[in-house]
This record gives C-alpha cells, sequence and structure tokens, in this order.
C-alpha cells in the first residue's frame, strides 16, 4: 500500500509541473506531452482502483500517506533552465533526460534559454526608462504610423459660435503617415571566466546585468537623441522646441516654459531628462540674494522632483553648451519604437577561450520616431 501512495503521489505531482509549466508559457501541449499526460492520468486512476481495492480487502476506511514519504517537489522550467546555464557558462553540460541537453550548442555558440532571455529585455526596461514609457510595436514590416496634421499653414478643424440658417464654413486637416522600420544593432561583451568560475558570483544574474547594462546604455541614447538621418530618431527630435532666454545658460524662467509647452492633458505621465552636470547646475541656481531658486529636499528619495515633476538622469543627454537640447520634458509616450526583431542573446565560448573570456552579443531591429509632438517639448540653449 505504500508504494502505491508514493507512486501515486509522484504521478500527480508530475502533472501539476506539466499543467504549470504550460500556463507560464501561455501554450497548449505538445503532442508529445498531451500523451505523456493521458499516459500519466490513466495510470493514476488504475493505482486508485488497486488502493481502494485494497482498502476494501482490509477494512481500511481512509488512506493516510506515511509522514515519511512527502512527495517529492518538482523543479519548475525556469529553474531547470537557470541552473543549466549557470552550468553551461562554467564549462558543463546538464541533462534534464536522459540524452537531453537543456543547452543547443551549435557552432561554438548557444542561443540563451527563453526565461533567461526575458530577464534581460525585463532588465534593459527597467535601467531604460524611456523605452519603459515608450509606446512600443513589434511589427515585422513597416509600420505606418497615422498623425494627425494641418491642411497648410493656416487651415484646421475648427469650432464656433453659429447662427440659425447660416451654413458652417467647412475646413480640414489631415492625416500624415510616420513610417517605423527597422535598423539593426548589436552589442558585444566579454565576460572573465576567472570571474564566472568564482563561487561568490551568481553566474545568471551577473550575465543578465552586464548585458542588460550595455544594451540598455545604447538604446537610451538612440531613443532620447538618434544617430542620423539612416537610424532611429529620439525624443529630442521633436518640433516642440525652446530655446533659453540667455545665452549659455539655464534661467528658471525656461524651465517654466519648457514645462509649459507641453499640454495639461499630457502632463500626468510628464518627467525631466536630463545629464547629472545639467541637473547639478539648475539645482545650484541662485537668486540675487544667493537664495536657492529650487528649494532643495535632501529627505527626498530617488527619483529627484523638479517642478513637481520626476527627473530622469542620463549621460547620453547633452550638457550645457552652444546649440545643445539639453533638457527633455514631457510624456515618453509621444515617441514610438518597433521592434522588428527582438532581442536575440548568445552564448560564445569558443571564439574568446585564448583570451580566457566568454562572449555575451545580443542582436535586434529597431526604429523609433516621434509621433505626438504635444506630448514632449525640448529646451535647446542659446548659443550667442
Amino acid at each position: 500500500m505504500k508504494k502505491l501512495i508514493e507512486r501515486r503521489a509522484g504521478l500527480l505531482a508530475l502533472l501539476n509541473s506539466m499543467l504549470e509549466a504550460v500556463k507560464t508559457e501561455n501554450r497548449a501541449f505538445t503532442e508529445e506531452e498531451a500523451k505523456k499526460f493521458n499516459d500519466t492520468e490513466a495510470e493514476i486512476k488504475s493505482l486508485d482502483a488497486t488502493i481502494k481495492a485494497e482498502e476494501r480487502a482490509k477494512g481500511i476506511t481512509e488512506i493516510k500517506v506515511p509522514e515519511s514519504a512527502p512527495a517529492t517537489p518538482q523543479a519548475t522550467k525556469e529553474e531547470l533552465e537557470e541552473r543549466a546555464f549557470a552550468d553551461f557558462i562554467t564549462g558543463k553540460i546538464t541533462e534534464m533526460r536522459s540524452g537531453e541537453q537543456n543547452i543547443d550548442w551549435t557552432n561554438g555558440a548557444s542561443t540563451v534559454p527563453t526565461s533567461i532571455a526575458k530577464r534581460i529585455i525585463d532588465a534593459v526596461v527597467d535601467i531604460c526608462p524611456i523605452l519603459a514609457g515608450a509606446e512600443v510595436y513589434h511589427e515585422k514590416g513597416t509600420l505606418k504610423m497615422p498623425k494627425w496634421t494641418k491642411a497648410n499653414s493656416t487651415h484646421d478643424v475648427t469650432v464656433a459660435y453659429a447662427t440659425e440658417f447660416t451654413p458652417l464654413t467647412a475646413d480640414s486637416g489631415k492625416f500624415a503617415s510616420i513610417d517605423l522600420g527597422g535598423y539593426l544593432a548589436g552589442a558585444l561583451v566579454l565576460i572573465g571566466k576567472s570571474v564566472i568560475n568564482s563561487s561568490a558570483v551568481n553566474v545568471t544574474q551577473f550575465v543578465i546585468n552586464k548585458i542588460a547594462e550595455k544594451v540598455a546604455q545604447f538604446i537610451e541614447g538612440e531613443l532620447l537623441k538618434g544617430t542620423g538621418s539612416s537610424a532611429a530618431e529620439g525624443a529630442t527630435k521633436t518640433t516642440n522646441v525652446i530655446t533659453t532666454g540667455t545665452a549659455l545658460t539655464i534661467g528658471l524662467d525656461d524651465l517654466i516654459a519648457v514645462q509649459a509647452a507641453v499640454k495639461r492633458a499630457y502632463q500626468k505621465n510628464a518627467c525631466w531628462t536630463m545629464n547629472s552636470a545639467t541637473w547639478t547646475f539648475i539645482k545650484q541656481l541662485k537668486d540675487t540674494n544667493n537664495r536657492p531658486l529650487i528649494e532643495p529636499d535632501v529627505s527626498a528619495e530617488f527619483p529627484y522632483r523638479l517642478l513637481g515633476k520626476p527627473v530622469n538622469l542620463s549621460d547620453n543627454m547633452d550638457g550645457i553648451a552652444g546649440n545643445k537640447l539639453a533638457v527633455l520634458y514631457g510624456d515618453y509616450s509621444g515617441l514610438s519604437v518597433n521592434f522588428r526583431e527582438d532581442i536575440g542573446i548568445e552564448i560564445l565560448r569558443e571564439a574568446y577561450h585564448t583570451q580566457h573570456a566568454i562572449g555575451i552579443d545580443a542582436w535586434f531591429e529597431f526604429d523609433s520616431k516621434v509621433t505626438d509632438e504635444q506630448k514632449l517639448a525640448v529646451l535647446k540653449i542659446k548659443a550667442s
């Protein structure tokens, strides 16, 4: 009886593990998984019948699982992948079942398991605020984004008082199209084997943090400033530009003006973006009596705040210099981003073997453009 009950508990745990796996991955059973599930369920029913028969024979009215034989907890798919990934990085090969490797090794490179890659992408979003706030799409072709504009410099849809029996004046605006395609980008990070072989290092988290840091730094720069005509355009390419009143400096009036350039309807999720030197300069602004123009709050925790809105600091933003776009303000959703190809991660072990290192490369294809000028405004430093 004891062995039958233990066998039943193990099979039930297996069924629960299989169900949890498909729920996590939001998919249906494969043909092989469905067969295995049905076979396992049939065996459980057969065991139930046998246990009940033995119970009746012995006059037992209740089945009790001995405390000495608890069901063995089953590792989740994510736990198995993380364990195999860490072993692979350190030069081991883990088998999930006899003869089946959990890491696919092909031509000296290995694709990172889905659960690990997702954690890398999540980490990129966490350390890249503009990507987290932008409108993100995943279209394989060219994504055409509609944008409402005036028909010309004087014509737009208008609302005005009217008199009965007097015709309304017809006018119109128009929809323009903004195309979001895809530009290929990649990043390569080398990590010394001495570091990953250290027992004090969480290998998986270390790899995730390193590749996420490099990818996020690049993406943030492109989404803020862009590179040129044949690459993604950043949020500072908005046509809603405010120029400082005085050359080569920023005043409180300039900050008030750029904040006011974003309409009230889009102020709820608005924030400031600038580099740390610009932020330091703004915090040190004084009046004629040498009193701070912006009252410092030394007790405030991150994120910093300016005129009631959060401040994000980025080294990718320009500093205070002539004709530079030093401060971005507004709702990041005014920028649209199309990831034609999601971030794909691979581990390269053989290529950097002579350097006692492994390589981690990331490839992705994306494009970005400002699609709602009303949500974003930028402060330009007057040159002279």
